[in-house]
């Protein structure tokens, strides 16, 4: 895969209408009426609360493969990336997007949870965890997604999800922009050739993305649930690949890493089009870090706290306001964090805070990040994006 080309690709056919993080329903319907015009649509059934759940389908290939993406509402990276893969594959003068639609079929539910990406929540309207409902399948949404599986039995699933920004990519100061899991099938985790053929992929995903953000990808854990669902499918026998958007340096609205995972849509689909996977060169899976957890949003480094020397960490909580995502800093944790490390880091000039009294506000006006330690005040610009 050309890196020039997928990057004039993203430039081509990003679709400017939906950008940031609130992405529901309203905001992706007109792009499924214009998609209408050269791929099937299909309500597959309804939410909780009763918001349609679309599937769109495209191509005429033998090669099924089974997209879902907003399994959690406030998960939108993916769907972002999926319409700009979709605005691609219906550009009638471009090779490869035929290629892959002579050879592959694409079922693609855009947003499996629409109560819940309305709400901005990880849960559903019932304040269910859909990814933990693939056995009981209590819900309509897991109800509509296993009937869709069962009818079309893919040969390949796609599980796109979205992660918190505190994982690192492997024990390191990298981020992890980016990082894929094939699910196990069982408690000890056995390399089954369902998943070597879903880390091959995964391989080749991590090949190109490395010249793009290079030590920023990750391996998620494979620790086994069945009441997921990408373990579940792992039992059925269907290679899965799961997609977590992580963070790229100030892009709290995950744009950037938007382009990432267009990238990866790109090459793994392709390479499905163009082989027939039989899972041999899936060792180099393991080359891909597992991830840790060594980031905070913020950290204020040498504060002095009783005599001691300590630093503040300070996460984002995400709240929905006026149709808008707010990143409200929370104080997690103060504590010597030297082995931690900060999306963004201050430092106090060991300012003295005596019992741990320190709070953290935000003032929008000027776009401030204000600490105030005992009676001293000091403030930082807040930049995010």
């Amino acid at each position: 895969m050309k890196i020039e080309e997928l990057k004039d690709w993203f430039t081509t056919y990003k679709q400017s209408a939906i950008s940031g993080r609130y992405i529901h329903l309203e905001h992706i319907k007109p792009l499924i009426d214009t998609i209408s015009q050269k791929a099937e649509i299909e309500q597959l059934g309804s939410s909780e609360n009763d918001e349609p759940i679309y599937l769109i389908k495209k191509g005429i290939g033998s090669k099924k493969l089974l997209f879902w993406s907003q399994m959690h509402g406030n998960e939108s990276t993916t769907t972002k990336a999926i319409f700009d893969f979709l605005k691609m594959l219906s550009d009638d003068s471009n090779k490869l997007s035929q290629d892959i639609l002579k050879h592959c079929t694409l079922y693609i539910i855009p947003i499996l949870s629409p109560d819940g990406a309305r709400l901005y929540t990880r849960l559903n309207y019932n304040k269910v965890d859909l990814n933990r409902d693939a056995q009981n399948r209590t819900q309509k949404e897991s109800i509509v997604l296993r009937e869709l599986i069962d009818s079309i039995q893919p040969d390949y699933a796609f599980n796109l999800h979205g992660q918190r920004t505190i994982f690192s990519a492997g024990e390191t100061k990298n981020p992890a922009t980016v990082s894929f899991l094939s699910p196990a099938g069982d408690e000890k985790r056995t390399i089954t050739t369902c998943r070597k053929i879903a880390m091959e992929i995964i391989a080749e995903m991590n090949t190109v993305l490395q010249q793009f953000i290079p030590n920023r990808i990750g391996r998620y854990d494979d620790g086994f649930n069945i009441n997921c669902v990408g373990d579940t499918l792992s039992t059925l026998n269907v290679p899965t690949i799961l997609f977590e958007a992580g963070h790229f340096d100030n892009d709290y609205d995950r744009e950037r890493t938007r382009e990432y995972i267009f990238y990866a849509l790109v090459t793994s689909v392709s390479y499905i089009a163009k082989n027939e996977i039989k899972g041999d060169h899936y060792k180099t899976y393991f080359d891909i870090p597992e991830n840790g957890k060594l980031f905070y949003d913020i950290i204020v480094r040498d504060v002095m706290l009783n005599g001691k020397n300590v630093d503040i960490a300070i996460q984002y909580t995400e709240e929905l306001s006026e149709n808008s995502v707010k990143f409200i800093p929370k104080i997690v944790k103060i504590e010597d964090l030297q082995n931690f490390y900060g999306h963004r880091e201050i430092n106090a000039d060991k300012r003295t805070i005596q019992n741990e009294n320190v709070t953290v506000e935000v003032v929008p006006e000027n776009e401030l990040l204000k600490f105030r330690l005992n009676d001293e005040l000091f403030s930082t610009e807040l930049t995010k994006s």
